[in-house]
Formats: C-alpha cells, sequence, structure tokens
C-alpha cells in the first residue's frame, strides 16, 4: 500500500511539473519589434557630463540585449521610444559611527523614464528609477567613479526591462 501510494505521489508530482520554463519577453505586446533610446536629459547637479549618454547607451545595450526588440534609428517608426532625464545625483554620508564619523559614502541616482508606445495602441508608461552605491569613505570619488557608475546603471537598466515585460 505505501509503494502504491509513493508511486501515485511520484506520477501525479512529475505530470503537472514544467518542462520547460520562459521568462525571455513573456509579457511583451508581439506588435513590439523595435524601440528608440533617446539621447537622456540630464537636471542633476553634480553629475559628471558624459553620465547622460553614457545611461542612454546602457539602457540601449540591455533593452536590445535582454529582449527580442530591435534598434531602430528612426523615432517615428519604432514601437517603442525611451526619453529619460536624470534628476538627482547626490553624494552623501552612511554608516556613522561614533563622533560623526561617516565610515562610507553613498552615491545615488534618480532617473525618471518615459516610455512611449505607438503599438499595439498608443500609450505611455512612466518609470522612476532611483538606485544607489556605497563606497568606503577613504576612497576618492574621481578614482572609484567610473565604476560605481556602471554598477548603477546595471541596477536602472534593469528596472527598466522589468517595466517594459511586466507592466505594459
Amino acid at each position: 500500500m505505501r509503494l502504491l501510494l509513493t508511486i501515485s505521489l511520484f506520477f501525479l508530482l512529475t505530470s503537472c511539473w514544467p518542462t520547460s520554463v520562459s521568462f525571455v519577453d513573456g509579457s511583451m505586446p508581439p506588435e513590439w519589434k523595435t524601440f528608440f533610446v533617446t539621447s537622456f536629459e540630464n537636471n542633476a547637479a553634480n553629475t559628471p557630463l558624459s553620465y547622460s549618454a553614457s545611461l542612454s547607451e546602457s539602457v540601449r545595450d540591455g533593452i536590445q540585449n535582454n529582449s527580442r526588440l530591435l534598434i531602430n534609428n528612426d523615432a517615428d517608426s519604432a514601437e517603442l521610444n525611451v526619453t529619460a532625464t536624470v534628476m538627482i545625483y547626490t553624494i552623501s554620508p552612511v554608516a556613522l559611527q561614533e563622533g560623526d564619523v561617516s565610515a562610507q559614502n553613498r552615491l545615488s541616482i534618480s532617473v525618471k523614464f518615459e516610455i512611449f508606445i505607438s503599438k499595439p495602441e498608443e500609450n505611455q508608461m512612466s518609470l522612476t528609477s532611483t538606485r544607489f552605491v556605497d563606497y568606503d569613505v577613504s576612497t576618492d570619488i574621481g578614482v572609484v567613479e567610473t565604476e560605481l557608475l556602471a554598477e548603477v546603471n546595471e541596477q536602472i537598466v534593469q528596472d527598466v526591462i522589468n517595466k517594459l515585460m511586466s507592466n505594459w
């Protein structure tokens, strides 16, 4: 009896088990074929001059490499148009220790995205992504800024991709 119950349970569980799982473009409308990313604006003080262009390129690469969408060089014929503005770029102390001395600094960036959709029907999505990375207070920001920005960009790009895949 126990053997029969075990075998039945085994077949029941394995028959319901998924044979494959795919998360690639799971919820993008089939009408979406191409995208266009504008050069992003920069409204944040103290942001490096090249940051908005760097973020634009990161978003472009991220969408192209992590979705089925193709880059379109013509904004008017793309199904998705991504625009953004860098709103906040701050460095602030965190992890205060005795005597109000900081052990780490935090680089925070906030970007407001507008995604215009032309198909299957005209629509617009908004997303504000605020991300940060902490670094040692004894480290000169000029030395590590490029790698910190790359780390924050990865997080922001993932937010955009998640929005495209799940919330249209």
